[in-house]
């Protein structure tokens, strides 16, 4: 016979997705000389070889913005400074959210090492296209794209 956990059933159930879609993940826009610094995945093997940006999960008790300067310590080797949130929320499989947030490096001669991915690069706007990126990453290059065309025309005086 089922046993029921406070008073209704299917309450835990309920619980859990509630916690599953409370999961908050961040991603940065590290931005320099108007570029943007994607990075290679080499894992798992259905993502391998495929571009994204830095990031990961929010942790319990973090904010979105210490999130984004853990996640750019563990996978990129420096400290970055995050900025406004780049475009609204994504929703992701399984009921999380995707926020991503603009950011450029804490010192701007810092050299971002690929720590937990194949490779690093530094992408301009017209090169956004010509990468491989993963799902949820290019739902925010249209985003990516007015960004960086925006500092193109501050570069240039317009």
């Amino acid at each position: 016979m089922g046993r029921r956990v406070g008073g209704k059933p299917g309450y835990v159930s309920c619980l859990l997705k509630e916690r599953e879609a409370s999961v908050l993940v961040v991603a940065a826009a590290v931005m320099r000389d108007g570029r943007v610094l994607a990075q290679q995945r080499a894992f798992p093997p259905e993502a391998a070889g495929r571009w994204e940006l830095p990031g990961g999960r929010v942790e319990p008790g973090e904010s979105a913005a210490d999130a984004v300067i853990r996640e750019c310590r563990e996978e990129l080797a420096v400290d970055v400074v995050p900025g406004d949130q780049l475009g609204p929320d994504i929703p992701l499989p399984g009921g999380a959210t995707l926020r991503v947030h603009v950011a450029r490096l804490a010192w701007p001669e810092a050299t971002p090492s690929p720590v937990e991915h194949a490779a690093l690069r530094w992408v301009s706007r017209r090169e956004l296209a010509e990468l491989d990126w993963l799902d949820p990453d290019r739902v925010v290059l249209p985003h990516l794209h007015a960004l960086l065309a925006a500092h193109e025309d501050r570069r240039a005086g317009g």
